[in-house]
């Protein structure tokens, strides 16, 4: 088997992998019954992934293929992915909810954003309708992997977009797989949001450049966030900020969320503009919250670090779809330290956002923005 799959490639021969045979028996959310309380936010297997291929032009109906230890693709030795880096993923949650259904959140937001990574590195998009049926496909074979309700829980599903024709000059593909593999993970941070974290300002090292790919998901974007984020750990810092690639004076984004802070003089929420940050969901979720239902001022800026150093913020944090929101109470730059006055617990205005945002994506707040995508109704 394994000298089949070296000599395959991914476009003009024969697919290797094997369709999963049907579900004996409907599956229920939870059935897995693993320690929920306890699972943590890492990868483990489960039933299936799908695979949706794009040929000759088209996208092809999806079929669904063993997870666990047959969970592989054969990949042409020289698709675009390995040797050009034409590769995008995004990331989302499935929650199972307080009415019984699973939905998604905002995956017309995700299908979106990766539409928008396709055009800039010339990759086929999948449409809206094709990511989302992909995605809910994904969840619905793995409805037992779904945390239960009240668990803290939820499915997380990664969609992957990635070149899979071989070329050997610089130039785009002309075959495309898009993957969506799911895997059940816990709070981040046991319990709901964390106690405020220290941050460690990036020096030596730039996120992105300033007309450069930071804004959209592409995969190679993280791989040298590797070692400064590791060296910012062993540091005793959780989570690294870069400051802007040009002047290396404005928040730009910490490694894998955006950043958020709240004003002390006038309760205002403040992100960065800047071309070269990756639009986050969950923080344009968080934004339309905090101007819509607790009336704060939202304010898309760019932000001196300064303004961190003179003491301008009470509260910050870093957002993201794993976390949500990471409370952050003190940034290190330069051998000093500057606190917030929310450095031991979560200050209370992110704790409000984060509770009305968890509350929208568990079913146990109205949704009003229409945000949710049901995968599986209620009974």
């Amino acid at each position: 088997m394994t000298l089949a799959l070296l000599a395959l490639t991914a476009v003009g021969v024969a697919d290797a992998l094997s369709t999963i045979s049907p579900v004996a028996k409907p599956l229920t959310i939870g059935a897995q019954n693993l320690d929920w309380a306890n699972i943590g936010f890492e990868f483990r297997e489960t039933r299936s992934f799908v695979r949706f291929q794009y040929r000759d032009g088209s996208w092809d109906d999806g079929a669904e293929y063993p997870g666990g230890l047959e969970a592989t693709v054969p990949v042409s030795i020289g698709a675009t992915a390995l040797h050009y880096g034409q590769s995008l993923f995004e990331g989302l949650k499935a929650f199972a909810c307080a009415d019984g259904s699973v939905r998604l959140f905002r995956p017309d937001a995700n299908a979106a954003r990766m539409a928008n990574g396709a055009d800039r590195t010339l990759m086929a998009a999948p449409p809206a309708d094709l990511f989302i049926e992909a995605c809910s496909r994904a969840v619905r074979a793995n409805l037992d992997y779904v945390p239960p309700y009240g668990s803290g829980g939820a499915l997380y599903v990664r969609p992957l977009l990635y070149g899979a024709g071989p070329r050997i000059g610089l130039q785009p593909s002309d075959a495309y797989d898009l993957l969506v593999l799911v895997t059940p993970v816990g709070d981040y941070y046991k319990g709901g949001l964390g106690k405020p974290v220290a941050a460690k300002v990036v020096e030596g090292f730039d996120r992105a450049a300033p007309l450069g790919v930071g804004s959209v998901k592409l995969a190679g974007n993280y791989a040298p966030d590797l070692k400064p984020n590791m060296e910012a750990k062993e540091a005793g810092y959780p989570i690294g900020l870069y400051l802007d690639a040009k002047e290396r004076a404005y928040v730009e984004e910490f490694s894998t969320s955006n950043f958020v802070g709240i004003r002390k003089d006038s309760g205002a929420y403040v992100t960065p503009e800047s071309a070269a940050i990756l639009p986050s969901i969950t923080n344009d979720s968080l934004m339309k919250l905090a101007e819509k239902q607790l009336g704060l001022t939202v304010e898309r800026r760019p932000i001196a670090f300064q303004e961190i150093v003179d003491g301008e913020f009470a509260e910050a944090a870093a957002c993201g779809t794993a976390v949500v929101l990471t409370p952050v109470g003190t940034f290190a730059k330069g051998g000093e330290e500057f606190v917030l006055d929310a450095h031991v617990e979560p200050g209370p205005t992110c704790l409000d956002l984060y509770t009305r945002l968890t509350d929208i994506q568990k079913g146990d707040a109205p949704d009003e923005f229409g945000w949710t995508h049901v995968v599986v109704p209620g009974p």
